[in-house]
Order: structure tokens, then C-alpha cells, then sequence
């Protein structure tokens, strides 16, 4: 297969959206965020996604995400805009406004909820593909949507022309390798603990919770994979496997991720927003149990990231926040 530029970056991270305890916006926090994540690896910036909570963001506020994205990044990283709707009209008009707030990039999740056929999803990616200009990334993740993409359905779609890449959350690596072999999609692993598995069969990078918190050891792994360096690929996702876990297995993925983040003193508050509420106290002791296992690893330096300063939020669990103004709807 030809060989495709790639306008996404390779080390993505799938954004948190730091809240205010009150529920709204922290802007301030956004930014510093966002340049952090820069600074410490990333090279791409995905707004509005599962991770930052889109399906309670208002629409001004996924607009001004991107916006803010856009400033901060500076041309350093490329800022993609996630999430989209389970309503094709209203993930086209996202889309376009996305686009002229100044993305580079669009991530279209399957649709959740309505359980489409494979026709409905061709026809509901092909229509929001046709609206922009934008190259595009599919988002697979049945385990959320109740609905795969399959196998045959993305052959069709990656002969749309601005239908560039995959993000793979349903860790079929022979899937993977099959579509690779007959199409010029590039694949991102959406699974933080399979990045460097997914990398070895031909992945072009990831879209990452975990790299909220430590974005360098997931630019060391791709950086030495890109040079053929297994051994060092290996040392650093081993150093990430107990922090990958203590982010991914026992809350919802930015619960933890905002947790662990406020522990660390980079964002003013673990606020979520309802439904999502923050973890209970059992919950929140292991994810400190995770935790306390990281800096015991030989090659704990490559996180970057010191947690003998974590200092846990006991009243995390007091629940999520409901927002001023509610509502996704336009």
C-alpha cells in the first residue's frame, strides 16, 4: 500500500476537560493543561472526546475547546475534535463548526445508542466525511457504542478520500493486520495497555487517557519503535503498565485520570459531571494502590512524573456536578 502523510501526530492525547468544583469550565486549567501535555510529548491534542467528557459538554463549549486548543498549541501539536453525536445532521454541524474554529482534524465515533447496521454507519460516517475537508479518523469502540465496525464496512469506507485512519479500541490485532494489508488507513490504539503491541503490528501511534499524565513515556515507546528499538519500547511500557492501571481499571477512565491529576497538583479540581461522580473511598485506595507500585519500577524515571508529592482529594467522592447550562442539544 501507498504510503499516506499523516496530519494527526503519532503520541494523541485523549483530553480531560478540567472542571471548576462547581461543574463549569476551568479554562485556565484547560490551557496549562494543554501545554503541558505538549511539553512533556504529545504532538496531538484530541478535544471533546470520550476522555473529556463530551456527552455533557454544551456545544459552545466543544467549539471553544478546539479554539483554545488551537491557541495553545501554537502549530505544535495537531488538535483533532472527537466525539460528533449519534445524530448525523447534528455531528455534521459540530463538524463544520469545529472546522472553522480551527481543527485539524475530526474524530467520528460510531454511533451509540440507535445500534445501527453496518449500512446505517457507512452512510452516517460517508455524510459527516463529505461535510468537511478535514482528514478524518473512525472511532471504534463497541464496548461503548454496542456497535462495531466491522471488518468489511471499514475496507468500504477507507476508499472515501478523507477517511484516513482507525482509532481501535476493540484490540482485534488480526483485524488490525488485515486492514492494514489491504487498505492505506492508519491505525491508532485507543487501549493504553496495548499501545506498544498494536505499534509492533504497524500501528502509526495512539489516542491515550494515560498520556493525560505521562505523555513522555508514550513518546519514548513511539520514538523507539520508529527506530527499531524494541528493547527500549519494552522498558517503557512496562514502566507504564501499573499507572495504566490504576487510570483504566477500576472508574471510568477520566474519573481516574482527573483524580490522579488533581493528586498531583495540575488541575484545581477532580470534578466530573453527572452522571459520572468521582471515586469512592475503596475505589480511590486502589488506585493509590497502582500507583505506589510505580515508582518501584526500574524504569520509573521515564514517566516523568514525581508521586511522592500525590496528594489524594478524601472528598472526591463527594459526586459529580451538574452545570449551569445543561445539554448537548442545539
Amino acid at each position: 500500500m501507498a504510503n499516506v502523510e499523516n496530519p494527526f501526530g503519532q503520541v494523541l492525547v485523549a483530553l480531560v476537560t478540567p472542571f471548576q468544583a462547581d461543574g463549569e469550565v476551568d479554562w485556565v486549567a484547560v490551557e496549562q493543561h494543554i501545554d503541558n501535555c505538549i511539553v512533556s510529548g504529545a504532538d496531538g491534542i484530541v478535544v471533546t472526546g470520550t476522555t473529556g467528557e463530551t456527552s455533557t459538554l454544551t456545544d459552545p463549549e466543544k467549539i471553544k475547546l478546539v479554539e483554545v486548543a488551537k491557541s495553545v498549541s501554537g502549530g505544535r501539536a495537531k488538535v483533532i475534535t472527537g466525539g460528533g453525536s449519534n445524530e448525523t445532521a447534528h455531528a455534521i454541524e459540530l463538524y463544520k463548526a469545529s472546522e472553522k474554529a480551527g481543527a485539524d482534524g475530526v474524530m467520528i465515533v460510531t454511533p451509540y445508542y440507535n445500534k445501527p447496521t453496518q449500512a446505517g454507519l457507512l452512510t452516517h460516517f460517508r455524510m459527516v466525511a463529505d461535510a468537511t475537508d478535514l482528514p478524518v479518523i473512525l472511532y471504534d469502540i463497541p464496548g461503548r457504542t454496542g456497535v462495531p465496525i466491522k471488518y468489511e464496512t471499514i475496507l468500504r469506507l477507507a476508499k472515501h478520500p478523507n477517511i484516513l485512519a482507525v482509532k481501535d479500541a476493540k484490540g482485534d490485532f488480526s483485524e488490525v493486520s488485515r486492514v492494514l494489508n489491504q487498505t492505506d488507513l492508519m491505525y491508532f490504539s485507543g487501549d493504553d495497555a496495548n499501545v506498544l503491541p498494536h505499534l509492533a503490528i504497524g500501528a502509526t501511534g495512539l489516542i491515550g487517557v494515560t498520556a493525560n499524565i505521562a505523555a513522555a513515556p508514550y513518546r519514548a515507546i513511539v520514538d523507539a519503535v520508529n527506530a527499531g528499538d524494541l528493547h527500549t519500547a519494552r522498558d517503557a511500557h512496562q514502566s507504564l503498565e501499573p499507572l495504566v492501571r490504576a487510570v483504566m481499571t477500576h472508574v471510568p477512565g477520566t474519573v481516574a485520570a482527573k483524580y490522579i491529576l488533581h493528586g498531583l497538583g495540575r488541575i484545581g479540581s477532580p470534578r466530573v459531571r453527572l452522571p459520572l461522580v468521582g471515586p469512592e473511598e475503596w475505589e480511590a485506595a486502589l488506585i493509590e494502590d497502582e500507583l505506589s507500585l510505580v515508582s518501584s519500577l526500574p524504569n520509573a524515571d521515564v514517566l516523568g512524573i514525581d508521586l511522592s508529592n500525590f496528594r489524594p482529594d478524601r472528598n472526591a467522592a463527594a459526586g459529580g456536578a451538574l452545570p449551569k447550562i445543561a445539554g448537548t442539544t442545539r
